[in-house]
């Protein structure tokens, strides 16, 4: 974990639209990325296969897949983006496990599908962050865009990541209700009076910064 900063982000959307703009405009190809389907039935994804293939924007090359599992380490909060939106109120299910004495589980869920840190020092997400463990497996938390200070909204200190144990996550959130269950037990929850939806705040991501971490088994179903 990193100490707080400010973002610079924007810039970067800027010459990413400046981009694909000019590349319509001539009728050529850019590497823009093709409009992704909303997930409007029941989704999963075993990653049984050789790699992560187009349904996942991995903004660093760390992400990989070993033993039919997402692994990562050292992606310093370059995020595995899933190319596939979120519907508004979404049950999400996921297996996690922590190879690193640091635990450091960490997801996030309704950002913008491509932001990351670009120079270790300037991300801050443009969604929630759930994170198990972190900062050196002394605090879980869900944050809403930042990790620190008043974007902490909901926090624990125990248990901790068990080194090598693997933990089934269920989060459920309907409209600005987050409930995020470990094992079938409630661990956190918080209810933001201003939900992200829409644009900019309708995908998910396995995040990292310097812990190995494997990632499984994602569900994800509409709610009413």
């Amino acid at each position: 974990m990193i100490a707080p900063r400010t973002r610079s982000i924007p810039a970067r959307r800027f010459t990413l639209f400046a981009l694909c703009a000019a590349g319509l405009a001539a009728g050529i190809g850019t590497g823009c990325r093709v409009k992704d389907e909303v997930i409007s039935a029941p989704f999963s994804d075993d990653l049984d296969r050789a790699d992560l293939g187009p349904s996942w924007n991995a903004t660093s090359p760390n992400y990989h897949i070993a033993d039919g599992r997402l692994t990562v380490a050292n992606a310093y909060n370059h995020p595995a983006w899933l190319r596939k939106k979120l519907p508004r109120n979404a049950a999400i299910e996921l297996d996690a496990m922590s190879k690193s004495p640091a635990g450091d589980l960490k997801i996030e869920l309704y950002g913008d599908g491509e932001s990351f840190d670009p120079d270790k020092g300037g991300y801050v997400s443009t969604g929630y962050v759930l994170i198990f463990g972190g900062w050196h497996n002394s605090l879980s938390v869900i944050c809403r865009n930042n990790e620190h200070d008043d974007g902490r909204k909901a926090e624990r200190t125990l248990p901790r990541v068990e080194l090598g144990r693997t933990y089934h996550w269920s989060i459920a959130r309907k409209d600005g209700a987050i409930d995020w269950r470990i094992d079938g037990q409630p661990f956190l929850a918080w209810n933001d009076p201003e939900p992200l939806t829409g644009a900019g705040h309708e995908y998910l991501a396995i995040d990292d910064w310097e812990a190995e971490v494997f990632f499984d088994n994602f569900k994800i179903r509409p709610l009413p």
